[in-house]
This record gives C-alpha cells, sequence and structure tokens, in this order.
C-alpha cells in the first residue's frame, strides 16, 4: 500500500515545549513519532507466535520478555526496585453450576434453569460454594452513594441472605440528568460494584436482574462471560466475598417479584424513600469448582524525574489478550492487533520519546503494562491494592487501550469526560492537532469503569482515557461508523483481530501517541496535581489520600 509506504518514510513529526514549571518554558524539542517504530512493535505483538498473549501460557513469556528487552534498549530503570516485574497471583477457577436453582415461598415453588433463567458463579477458591434456603431481598440498586444521598441497605442486614438488585443506576432511563448522572453510568452502576457492596453489606448471595438496555449487552453476553474458566486476583488476605454471584433474566425476576406482590420493580428503586423489601422466599443453587493457581506479571519502567522525583505520572496498557481457541476459518490464534498491541505500541514509542529527551522530566515517568485485563482488569486491580508508588504521590493516570487503525481523526473522545481536570489537558493537546473533544457518545455503558485506569480512579488517581474514535480526518463520521461496526461484528475478541499492514494507517496511532506524550510531559514538568471534579465519585478518596500527604 502507497501511502503506508509514505508513512514508514515520513513519520509524524511535532513540536513540543518542556516546561520547568507552570507557566515556565525551555527551549524547543522536535518531537517524532516514528511510524516505522509502530510497524515494528505491532509486528512482532499481534504475531501469530505470540500466541494471543494469555497469561500463564508461553505467548505470556514471550510479551513479557519482548516488553522488558525493549524497556532496557530505551535505558529505562526497572520500575520495580531492581526489576521489570510485579508478580501477580491468579486463580483460574473453573465453575460448574448446579443445573437448577430453586426458590420457594409466598406460594412459589420453582426451579430455574440455570444458563437459560439464571446465571452463577463464585469467587470463593474453594471447591462448592453455595446458599442453602438463603432468604431474598430485593435491594432496589444495591447501591450505598453517600454524594447523591442514597443507601439501598439502609436499615437493613443482611447477613447470610441472598440480595437481588438491578442493573445500572437510577438515572439511567429516568428521564431525569440530576438523578445520578441521568444516562450517564457511575461507579455504582457497574456489576462489580453492586458486588463488592454486597459483600460489605455481609450477603452470602447477590444477583442482579439483567435488562440488555441498561446493562448494555444481550444475555447471550452473560451466558458466555460468567460460565467457564474465569481468573481471579489470588490474595492472601482476601476480601469477604459473596458465596454465589450471578445474574437473574427479566423474565425470572418478574416471575419471583410477581409472587411477592411487587409490580413495577424499576420505579419502585428509583425512589429516594425505597426501602429494601424482605420477598418471603428462599433460594438454593451451588457451584463446583475446579482450581488452578499460577502467577503472571505486570511489567513496569521508569525514567525518573530530575527535580520531583518522588511524584509521578503513570501510563498503563493492558499486554494480555484471549490466547488460542478453536479454528474459525482455519485461524485459531487471537492476536489481538487492536485489542491492545495497538495500546501497548503506542506506550513504547512514548517511551521511547521520553527516554531520548535531552532534558529530562522533572517528574517521574511509569510505564505499566498490565496483565489479565481481559479477565476483570486484575493486573491494574493488583497494582491499585500493591502499589509500587504511592498513590498520593501519584499525579496521574493516562491509560492506552485500543488505538485508531484508520488514519488521523478530527476528534479526540474521552471516556469519562467530566470526571476530573485531565480533560482540560486533553482538550488543549487536541486542539493543538486541530481536533475537537467530545464525551463518549454512549455514557451509558459504562466504559470509563471497563478499562484499567479504573483501578486507578478507585484508589483515588486520576486518570484519563481517550482516543481518536468518532470521525475520520480524510473519510468523516460515516467511514468511522462502518469501520467501528465492522470491528465490533467481525473482529473485537475474535481471531480476526490481526494487524493487517496493507489496510492499517498508522498515522492515527501516531496521532493519538504524540497527544497522550504531550499530556503526559505538560503533567511532567508543572507543580500542580490535577484534581476530580466536584459530584465525581472518586473524588473523597483522592481529598482524603492528598490531606495525608500534607500533614
Amino acid at each position: 500500500m502507497k501511502q503506508l509506504q509514505y508513512l514508514l518514510t515520513v513519520g509524524l513529526i511535532a513540536t513540543i515545549f518542556s516546561c520547568q514549571s507552570a507557566g515556565e518554558s525551555t527551549a524547543e524539542q522536535p518531537v517524532i513519532m516514528d511510524t516505522l517504530t509502530i510497524d515494528r512493535h505491532l509486528s512482532v505483538l499481534a504475531s501469530d507466535d505470540f500466541m494471543g498473549r494469555k497469561p500463564f501460557t508461553e505467548g505470556e513469556e514471550k510479551t513479557i520478555n519482548y516488553l522488558q528487552s525493549e524497556l532496557k534498549r530505551m535505558g529505562l530503570a526497572p520500575g520495580n526496585g531492581d526489576s521489570y516485574f510485579q508478580e501477580v497471583p491468579l486463580v483460574e477457577i473453573t465453575g460448574t453450576q448446579s443445573p437448577e436453582m430453586t426458590v420457594q415461598g409466598r406460594g412459589l415453588n420453582e426451579s430455574f434453569k440455570t444458563l437459560e433463567d439464571v446465571v452463577v458463579y463464585t469467587e470463593l477458591v474453594e471447591e462448592e460454594a453455595s446458599i442453602e434456603n438463603s432468604e431474598l431481598v430485593y435491594a432496589g440498586y444495591g447501591i450505598v452513594a453517600p454524594e447523591y444521598g442514597w443507601n439501598d441497605y439502609e436499615g437493613l442486614d443482611v447477613k447470610g441472605k441472598t440480595v437481588i438488585v438491578l442493573v445500572n443506576d437510577p438515572g439511567f432511563g429516568s428521564g431525569d440528568s440530576t438523578l445520578f448522572k441521568g444516562d450517564q453510568m457511575t461507579y455504582y452502576g457497574r456489576w462489580t460494584y453492586k458486588y463488592e457492596e454486597a459483600a460489605r453489606q455481609g450477603a452470602a448471595g447477590v444477583l442482579i436482574v439483567h435488562e440488555t438496555v441498561p446493562a448494555g449487552y444481550p444475555w447471550l453476553v452473560v451466558q458466555s462471560s460468567w460460565t467457564g474458566a474465569k481468573l481471579n486476583l489470588d490474595d492472601e488476605n482476601p476480601p469477604y466475598k459473596c458465596a454465589i454471584q450471578g445474574w437473574i433474566t427479566r423474565k425470572t425476576a418478574t416471575r419471583i417479584f410477581g409472587a411477592a406482590g411487587i409490580g413495577d420493580y424499576s420505579a419502585m428503586a428509583r425512589s429516594k424513600d425505597f426501602k429494601p423489601v424482605a420477598l418471603g422466599m428462599r433460594a438454593s443453587v451451588s457451584v463446583k469448582n475446579q482450581i488452578k493457581k499460577d502467577m503472571s506479571r505486570n511489567v513496569v519502567a521508569m525514567l525518573k524525574g530530575s527535580e520531583r522525583p518522588d511524584e509521578y505520572i503513570i501510563y498503563s496498557a493492558h499486554w494480555d489478550h484471549l490466547g488460542v481457541g478453536e479454528p474459525v476459518d482455519g485461524d485459531s490464534i487471537y492476536n489481538g492487533a487492536h485489542d491492545n498491541a495497538s495500546g501497548m505500541v503506542g506506550m513504547l514509542t512514548i517511551a521511547e520519546i521520553f527516554a531520548k529527551m535531552e532534558k529530562k522530566p522533572e517528574r517521574s515517568l511509569i510505564f505499566l503494562f498490565v496483565t489479565a485485563e481481559e479477565q476483570g482488569l486484575l493486573g491494574s486491580a493488583y497494582y491499585g491494592q500493591n502499589p509500587i508508588y504511592p498513590p498520593n504521590q501519584t499525579v496521574a493516570n493516562i491509560n492506552i487501550d485500543g488505538l485508531p487503525a484508520y488514519g488521523e481523526m478530527k476528534d479526540l473522545t474521552i471516556t469519562g469526560y467530566g470526571q476530573s481536570e485531565l480533560d482540560e489537558y486533553a482538550e488543549a493537546e487536541a486542539k493543538k492537532q486541530d481536533r475537537y473533544v467530545i464525551p463518549d457518545p454512549d455514557p451509558g455503558k459504562g466504559y470509563f469503569f471497563r478499562s484499567d485506569h479504573f483501578n486507578f480512579a478507585k484508589v483515588g488517581i486520576p486518570a484519563l482515557y481517550a482516543s481518536g474514535s468518532f470521525e475520520s480526518k480524510e473519510k468523516g463520521v460515516e467511514f468511522i461508523e462502518e469501520k467501528t461496526q465492522e470491528y465490533l461484528a467481525v473482529r473485537y475478541h475474535r481471531q480476526a483481530d490481526n494487524y493487517i499492514p496493507e489496510e492499517w494507517d498508522l498515522k492515527g496511532i501516531a496521532q493519538d501517541a504524540l497527544l497522550l506524550f504531550n499530556v503526559g510531559n505538560r503533567l511532567a514538568n508543572e507543580t500542580y496535581f490535577p484534581q476530580w471534579s466536584e459530584g465525581s465519585e472518586f473524588k473523597a478518596k483522592r481529598d482524603a489520600d492528598m490531606s495525608l500527604r500534607q500533614k
């Protein structure tokens, strides 16, 4: 392809300013975002030789050793003491559900089929987990959110009981933009939060009512994603977890609620006056597990700051994908070229630019490649629970997960727009590239909580997740919409997510990488710590941590 040959020859060149502190500039430094380097890394990391980069496989060993070799070659220091690796203990749990979940009481004596009516699993590292005649309680959305004056568990003791809760949060579909964040999903709408909160309340089980629109995916996804082998963190001192976690269909929920005399269960849960309801029924279901433990690794490197080395900007990207599966059209390898070889390549390119700078940034730069994102953001979750660098000394996280393969973009889409002041940094750099900024056009699906930056946000660190994804600079909106739909239908989490040099236009990756480099470079050369916005779910944690730092 002539265009690609041209790109690989000339690269993408821009000029940035290094700043000693906010508002004080030094000499210009030319930055070359070389598409030849991008092509070289992509050709390796998305190749069949890397076997889909799945944790616990030869693909992991090849990936992490390649990353270590490249980071060493750049002259970056090990990021975890004298090591480029942070060990992440994982456990693989393969659960087999009992054939049915039985529910009895209020005249109901029914068996609901697992997989068809209900899907359950457990994160307990035990051969069998179950609920036996566990009292059912309807807990609305299952949310405790002080900043919204909301507590679905108020006055309720659910220890040993099983709670039924709704997916998403009260604002979604309400028509009221002031109720939580309207149709934009909050942290409290994520299924992960609902499981965590039920566990904090001491519940034995938690079942989420599935509905396609507020969930953002059909029941088929529940059936495939919450069954079979699943990786979890193998914590030495794990937090309390419900014995049974899972989902029930809307049809199942309607049957249970109907027997309890509850009609419009969604409407009643949207009211601040909602009170949890004991359903007068008991449920039983179990899961038998096969357990395998092993160690995966995050890869981490550091460029030490010249003036304030104990303040950190963390770039993150996940290195893993789905490995090898059953052949489709003769192809059995999930190469994960877009997801997330493109993100790794973007970060390697950014790291090399920083490493080559004559005048080093004043704050330290951390380059963190995390494991097991595809299994539930596990590598970043482990880092969040076991941070190498103190969160209250970490200025920001810049996460990279899937960069555009369709050339330069007119937009910069910020997922979670409005969450923090990092939006302003991204907007300033987008303007320099003659790009406009838009929020995620589908905020109800909660994408802000579905990549690794979320685990930095959970521990209070402001996080930016942004890339061009809406309008091609040369071919417009419809072209990108067509390509996006084709990717989701044919390539996403499938063997067809391959790097095809003849089809990929690497200027988009270079363009985004340059923008994210510039954001990090500005942060690394000023003294300011960006803040979460008022109303953000993560502000209270950050404020508490920063107050401790100032003492």
